[in-house]
């Protein structure tokens, strides 16, 4: 299950090595049309994409959906994709996901190499081998574990995101901080989202990376210490499916937000330190803001959470923390718990 994680400074060889590496008769490249208007001028004169056949697909979570599935089947099998093709997914986590997909599907798999262009596919989505689809109006609710054969992180591609998806993905760093260690976690919160250091941000991806990775390759397919990654996702994806039918919102916002949640129910269950919530909270409502939901969208939210894939027999899953990387998986909150919690979440 493990992937080769390249930290690049240099997109042209790092891609081409990784493609020389593996054996291929076609090479495939797929983006969305924001990576292709944005991301493909970087790499586009790379020898080694000259005979790349190119897929674009809509950008956003709203296709990350069977139909853009089915769409890049298609134009893999029209172009004479065979069981030893190869593709490269340049793009943020929605391409990273589908496109993985796709590939452990095509002709029962082929290999694929995931280059992620955004901070939340870098520190999450990319690695781990975690592919999918959003189905039947639920996030992720279709995929396959399955590797891709190598991660490329280069920070050249930050510098073409915005201040929200910086901050979507920091949302993540800042979950990897909290399951890590207090110094990793400080140097998180003390960190200038606003004026972004980027040769920093790129030394403190490496050490978000590399938490993710220690923890996917102790627990590859999530039956025990993996689901420390789950901090901050019940809660998360309950508010992310509740604002796809709103407004949607970057899923690293509805993660952030899912934090305070989650931090919140550590304190009362788990006796996480309340200045450490507070603290976190705090970064988290200046920089992210908050969602605007009421106690009338509760019985939703907690709807979403019940069909959460984490749930075994129909009880809410959660991970939560006894402190700063003292991780308590598999811990459960019943309804008046997530009631409060939803309550400290509008006013705390």
């Amino acid at each position: 299950m493990a992937n080769k994680v390249v930290i690049s400074t240099n997109i042209a060889q790092a891609l081409t090595a990784a493609v020389e590496e593996v054996k291929h008769d076609k090479l495939f490249l797929l983006m969305d049309e924001t990576t292709h208007e944005l991301c493909f001028p970087v790499v586009k004169d790379i020898s080694c994409l000259k005979e790349a056949i190119p897929i674009i697909i809509g950008a956003t979570d709203t296709h990350k959906t069977l139909d853009t599935l089915a769409k890049v089947w298609t134009e893999l099998g029209n172009g004479d994709g065979t069981r030893h093709s190869l593709m490269v997914n340049l793009g943020g986590g929605m391409v990273t996901d589908l496109g993985g997909f796709a590939a452990s599907t095509f002709k029962r798999g082929i290999k694929y190499i995931n280059v992620p262009t955004t901070l939340l596919s870098m520190v999450d989505a990319s690695v781990g081998g975690k592919t999918g689809i959003n189905f039947n109006g639920l996030k992720n609710e279709v995929g396959v574990f399955n590797a891709p054969e190598t991660v490329i992180l280069d920070t050249a591609f930050l510098k073409t995101l915005d201040h929200e998806n910086i901050l979507s993905g920091y949302a993540e760093m800042l979950k990897h901080g909290l399951i890590s260690n207090d110094e990793n976690f400080a140097e998180l919160l003390n960190f200038d989202v606003n004026e972004v250091d980027y040769l920093h941000l790129g030394k403190m991806v490496g050490i978000s990376v590399a938490i993710k990775e220690r923890i996917v390759e102790e627990d590859p397919l999530e039956h025990g210490i993996r689901k420390a990654l789950n901090l901050g996702h019940t809660a998360g994806h309950a508010f992310e499916s509740w604002a796809l039918t709103r407004k949607p919102y970057l899923h690293g916002y509805a993660v952030a937000w899912g934090l305070i949640c989650e931090l919140y129910l550590s304190c009362i269950k788990t006796d996480f330190p309340t200045d450490k919530m507070r603290q976190t909270v705090r970064f988290i409502k200046e920089n992210y803001g908050t969602l605007p939901v009421t106690c009338d969208d509760y019985e939703e939210l907690y709807g979403y959470m019940t069909h959460d894939k984490k749930n075994t027999a129909g009880i809410i899953n959660f991970t939560l923390l006894g402190n700063v990387g003292d991780i308590r998986i598999n811990q459960s909150a019943n309804k008046e718990e997530i009631f409060e919690m939803l309550d400290f979440f509008r006013e705390g």
